[in-house]
């Protein structure tokens, strides 16, 4: 058994690419129904959000795996098995178990250091649970690396330089706009990405803060808190026309901002400047919109160019030992776990063998000292420990590698173990 992350990487394909694996719950039910009935998959949370769309599993063949996902994937969504070929995001064995830690500590995220990727983690893992296709494995990984992620923020200043992908559109924002000391600002959803866009536009000064939601008491919730106010659904035309900036994450699966929509609040703006922020995937405001006069719009693909990779900064590099130093331990205890049964029957047997021989030879040699006695079982107890080293060693880093399923056999063949010791 070994793990498997396997998913589209949204960072390096175009921004089309992701939006056509965005899941919806119906494709996310078909991707979780699909892996479930691979028989070379067990464990398999899928984490599916705006920025990424990636399935965690314990496998029992890498390859058959590898296919039963990507038809999942291919058949739930409109991406192609050459899309993923050119755009995939697979790690296996100890590089699938780091990747996990990255990606919740943000370090592999469009935004490094992101902080909403945690409960986007804790979400998957908890249907997984509830739905009964995680298991303690990767429970037990995923909750580290959930923790570990709270401690590279905890104990380093990523957040301070890890500008989130809202930060980005606000300064964006500003540079078309003006400052947003004097701006109106417009959130369209009422999400977890609106909320974080909502409480970051407040904390800039804006001069007003409106939200428009499908469901308004959903608006109505989110404006209080920041101290905005709510407009319901259909009043989204004339808060198009108020806005200076619009910032949209609704998640639907169809255009909430349309041309025509824009066009229409130009005409009653006067031509005033207007900045559009399109955080949702797939994309909520029209790409055309980027072509009317004094009109800017980023999607993620443009705050992604903006953000970069995230550097070498002192702080990011905290982060990524912390991580690795993590990483390192998990995975000598998944080793070790998944060895273990192995190593202790083969230990076992030889002790049995060692014992067996001891008693043998008390009996041939009645007349041995005490002393030559316990020399000769220190003797052979060290030659045993010396033999059984390198089968040890070997046995934990290829169950790390997740290679051990033939050298288990191999073992259980030559040496005959029983389950948990012993040997006839």
């Amino acid at each position: 058994m070994s793990l498997l992350a396997f998913g589209l990487n949204h960072r390096r394909a175009p921004i089309s690419v992701p939006e056509r694996a965005a899941l919806d719950e119906t494709s996310l039910s078909q991707i979780i129904e699909a892996a479930t009935a691979s028989p070379d998959i067990s464990e398999h949370p899928v984490v599916a959000t705006c920025n990424r769309t990636e399935i965690y599993a314990e496998v029992t063949a890498f390859h058959g795996a590898v296919a039963d996902l990507t038809a999942a994937l291919t058949q739930a969504t409109d991406i192609t098995q050459d899309d993923l070929k050119a755009h995939p995001d697979l790690h296996y064995g100890d590089a699938a178990v780091a990747h996990v830690f990255n990606v919740a500590a943000g370090l592999d995220s469009m935004a490094v250091g992101e902080s909403q990727i945690p409960g986007q983690l804790r979400d998957a893992l908890g249907r997984g649970q509830s739905e009964g296709h995680v298991g303690t494995n990767l429970n037990a990984l995923v909750q580290q690396a959930l923790r570990t992620g709270k401690r590279v923020h905890s104990e380093t200043a990523i957040d301070e330089v890890s500008r989130s992908l809202v930060g980005e559109g606000l300064d964006a924002a500003e540079e078309h706009v003006g400052a947003l000391a004097g701006a109106h600002v417009l959130v369209v959803g009422a999400g977890a990405m609106s909320a974080l866009a909502a409480t970051s536009a407040i904390r800039r000064g804006v001069a007003e803060l409106t939200v428009v939601n499908r469901t308004h008491e959903r608006g109505v919730s989110l404006a209080e808190r920041p101290g905005a106010r709510a407009r319901p659904a259909h009043e989204l035309a004339q808060a198009l026309a108020d806005a200076d900036v619009v910032i949209s994450c609704t998640g639907s699966t169809g255009l909430a901002i349309t041309l025509p929509d824009v066009a229409d609040a130009r005409v009653a703006r006067g031509g005033l400047p207007q900045a559009f922020i399109d955080l949702a995937l797939p994309h909520d405001i029209a790409h055309e919109v980027a072509d009317l006069s004094e009109v800017t719009r980023l999607g993620l693909a443009e705050l992604g160019d903006r953000l970069g990779p995230g550097g070498s900064v002192p702080e990011v590099e905290e982060a990524r030992t912390i991580v690795g130093d993590a990483v390192t331990k998990h995975s000598g205890q998944r080793a070790a776990s998944i060895a273990g049964p192995t190593v202790r029957a083969l230990r076992s047997a030889a002790q049995q063998v060692v014992e067996r021989e001891l008693a043998r030879l008390g009996q041939r040699t009645p007349g041995m000292s005490e002393s030559d006695r316990a020399e000769v079982d220190r003797a052979v107890h060290r030659i045993v420990e010396k033999l059984l080293h390198a089968p040890t060693v070997r046995a934990k880093e290829l169950a790390s590698d997740g290679r051990f399923g033939e050298y288990e056999d191999a073992l259980h063949q030559l040496f005959d173990l029983h389950a948990e010791g012993g040997a006839l």
